[in-house]
């Protein structure tokens, strides 16, 4: 099996579109009101999936945690330290929540997090190279 992409379980799909596209600049394509949202972002699937269609659709209930939650994260990489900085600024004043202000760590990554409007965190990091190199 190969990995073909990821994806979220939205309760508010206008929101999460307006977030992904307006603050993070995902080319999302699909309108507000939407019930799946399906794109390849640098190669990787990355779907928006409405929480009640997919209950729907398994026909079950599942629990979901309320504000930041840690199970998962989405890393995005740029390609120096002082971008990460920039983004970060950035997407924090197009009204990302912040977690984890630019920070060097230990093993040479600078890092940050934010999280989108329902909690899921998001890293953006860079080792001060271009990415895969």
């Amino acid at each position: 099996m190969r990995l073909d992409g990821f994806g979220l379980f939205v309760e508010d799909m206008g929101r999460m579109i307006r977030f992904y596209r307006d603050v993070l600049g995902f080319e999302i394509k699909e309108d507000e009101d939407t019930s799946n949202v399906f794109l390849v972002k640098d190669g990787t699937l990355f779907l928006l999936y409405g929480r009640s269609d997919f209950e729907k659709m398994t026909s079950r209930r599942y629990e979901y945690l309320k504000g930041v939650n840690g199970h998962s994260e989405i890393a995005l990489y740029v390609d120096t330290f002082e971008e990460v900085d920039e983004r970060f600024k950035e997407v924090v004043s197009k009204g990302a929540q912040p977690i984890l202000e630019p920070t060097t760590e230990p093993w040479g990554q600078r890092t940050c997090y934010i999280a989108d409007p329902e909690g899921n965190l998001i890293e953006i990091g860079s080792f001060n190279k271009p990415f895969g190199h």
